[in-house]
Parts: structure tokens; sequence; C-alpha cells
């Protein structure tokens, strides 16, 4: 049977940050992956936005991990010559009722180490971006746009560099644990095989519960629940009215951030995510949302014509809260968590997975040790 010293399952933006880090480090590295191609699950339907790190519970593995990690992805970008732009983005309050909630932001930016927001009063805003409606706003000049593509790439030209592998079209069906070894029964090409790893890393985002149920050895109680949040996109004809990118004040319960305005490295403007619990994996636009979108754009972008939003894409994320549930946190178990030595799991790898990635990358080695 053909071993290799670590697997890692999944090869989204996380799974290949970090098996690209685990092979800096000295490791034997292969990553597997249900699809032909990397980084075709949810790693390739998101904003692509370098987030600051603004909205999370201090303390929480989403602020740590978001604000350590947008450093590490700027200075990475800038070193591998990753498409990227810091172009800011402004958090507007279109009515005066709205203005606390600001306050709110700040004090959790604050609280994250997040020490740049600027207040804009309603001239300023008007005078930076003139199509934006806006009582108030405030200023994160660390929010930036990365070609989420281009970033995998520079990972996995890492991964090769430091001589792992990717390998696709592979299903890991389960493993077993024996003698100290993790033993791994994938389906590859119609073909079943079986190989040996010493490391296991799960972060499969949204099927890593579905792996981890495949794992003889493993408790199945520490396998939290998954929920699939769908987020549909619309896309704006036309040119960008915007430089930056803008959003609302985040929704309520928590669930999302409110139906924002990105731009794309290609000038591209895309309105979403929103929020739509579902079932089972559906990756159509659902268009009876789009009278929802129009009313949401145009409290700040009031000159959205008839017309001009364009069904766009889906993503969804694996959530570990329900509809109604407190937002849960990046899941992170290792040994002290399961009791299974050389085991990492990645749960719940949402919004801000991409900006955090290096940084969980990271805190993988380093729970590895």
């Amino acid at each position: 049977m053909d071993h290799i010293d670590t697997c890692v399952v999944g090869a989204g933006v996380v799974g290949l940050a970090v098996a690209s880090r685990l092979a800096a480090s000295g490791r034997e590295v292969i990553v597997l992956d249900r699809e032909e191609d990397f980084g075709q699950g949810v790693s390739s339907r998101n904003s692509e936005v370098i987030h600051a790190g603004i909205y999370y519970p201090a303390g929480s593995l989403k602020a740590r991990m978001c604000v350590e990690g947008k450093q590490k992805l700027y200075e990475y970008c800038e070193s591998h010559g990753v498409a990227h732009a810091r172009c800011g983005k402004l958090i507007v309050a279109t009515e005066p009722d709205e203005e606390d909630v600001l306050e709110d932001i700040l004090a959790k930016a604050c609280a994250n180490d997040v020490n740049d927001l600027e207040y804009w009063d309603s001239s300023q805003i008007r005078e930076a971006e003139p199509h934006v409606r806006g009582t108030r706003a405030l200023f994160s000049p660390s929010t930036g746009i990365v070609s989420s593509h281009e970033l995998m790439q520079a990972y996995l030209g890492d991964l090769d560099t430091h001589g792992g592998m990717f390998v696709g079209q592979t299903f890991v069906q389960g493993a077993d644990l024996k003698s100290g070894l993790f033993v791994l029964r994938c389906e590859s090409d119609g073909m079943l095989y079986e190989f040996t790893c010493r490391t296991l890393v799960n972060a499969a985002a949204l099927g890593a519960q579905a792996v981890a149920a495949g794992f003889s050895f493993l408790d199945q109680k520490t396998i939290p629940p998954l929920h699939y949040c769908k987020g549909n996109y619309f896309t704006l004809s036309g040119g960008s009215p915007f430089n930056r990118l803008i959003y609302p004040v985040p929704e309520k319960s928590g669930a999302g951030l409110g139906v924002h305005a990105t731009i794309d490295l290609g000038g591209q403007v895309k309105f979403g995510p929103d929020v739509e619990y579902i079932d089972t994996e559906d990756y159509d636009v659902s268009t009876s949302r789009e009278g929802d979108y129009y009313e949401s754009v145009r409290r700040y972008f009031p000159d959205l014509e008839d017309g001009q939003l364009v069904p766009g894409y889906v993503g969804i994320r694996p959530k570990l809260q329900g509809p109604g549930d407190p937002v849960a946190d990046f899941v992170i178990q290792d040994e002290s968590d399961h009791g299974v030595q050389n085991l990492v799991q990645l749960y719940g790898i949402e919004s801000p997975g991409l900006t955090s990635s290096l940084a969980i990358a990271d805190e993988v080695c380093r729970r590895l040790g």
C-alpha cells in the first residue's frame, strides 16, 4: 500500500494554503479533491474581498484569523504577483436611525485591533462616491479585492515547488486508523484506491462533515451540523458607478452583511450575496429575489434603473448556525478536541475564509507541530 506523510482533503483556497505551508515545512504532502481541478467549490463562488476584520466578535477565530490573515495576504500577493487592489470600502448608513449601527461597528473594529476606520459625513460620501446616498459612513482603507483564482494558482505553485502534489477527481469515501496511520479509501477515475498517511487535514469546506462522517475512528458527536446558506449575486450591466466597495449596515440577524456592491479586478460590479437557507446544493440564481435586490440596492444606489441587474452566480456558505441561531465561529479541531493524533478538522470556513487562508494555514501547522 502506498504511503505519504501528509494528506489534505479539499483543494479550495484554504486547503491549498494549508498544503503549501505544510510542504514548505518539509513534509511530503498530497492534496485531494473530488473535482477535476482545484478551487471548484466554495472558493470559486465568493466576492473575492480581502476583509479588514471589522464585524467579528472580539477574541473569535474569525476576528483573529482575518486580521492576521489580511496582512499576510497583502504581503503574499505583492511577493507572488497575485492581482489585487487595496480599494477600500464604505459602510453606509442610509438613514439617521442607522448611524448608531456604525458606532457599534467601529467599537467591534477597535476591539479587533482594526484602528484605521474613518467617519465620513454625507458631503464626503457625495464627493468620493457621487452615486451613493448616505447620511454617514465608515471608510475602511484596508479592505481590498483579490483574484481568488490567481491566489490559488500561487498556493499550488508553492506546493509544487516544495515537492507537494494535487490530485483531482478523487473522492474520499472514508478512512480507518491502523498502527498509528490513517488508511484512506478513495475512488479515483472510477477505481478504488487505498493509501496510508501519518497526518490528515480535512479542509473540504461544504464536504467537510461528510468526509469526517466516513472516519471510522472519529467520535461522530464531534462533527458540528452543516447548514447550506445560499447567496445570490446579480451583476450590474454597464460600467461601474463606484470607486470603492459599498456595504450597507449589516443585517441584524448576523447571517450576512447585507446586499453589498463589490467590484472585481476587471471593473465588473456585482451585488450580493443575500441569505437563503436551503436543504441541498442549488446553484441556480433565485431570480424571484430580483425585486428585493432592487429595493435593497436602491437604498444606497438610487440611480439603479430597471433592467440593470442581471442574474450572476450563486455561492453556498458552509454555515454552522441555522436560521435565527447565534453566529458561529470557525471550528478548527485537533487532538485536544476529538482525541485523534495528527488529525485536524476544519468546519464552517465561510467568509472571511479567503482573507484568513494563510493565517488558518499557519494555525494548522502550529497545531500539528
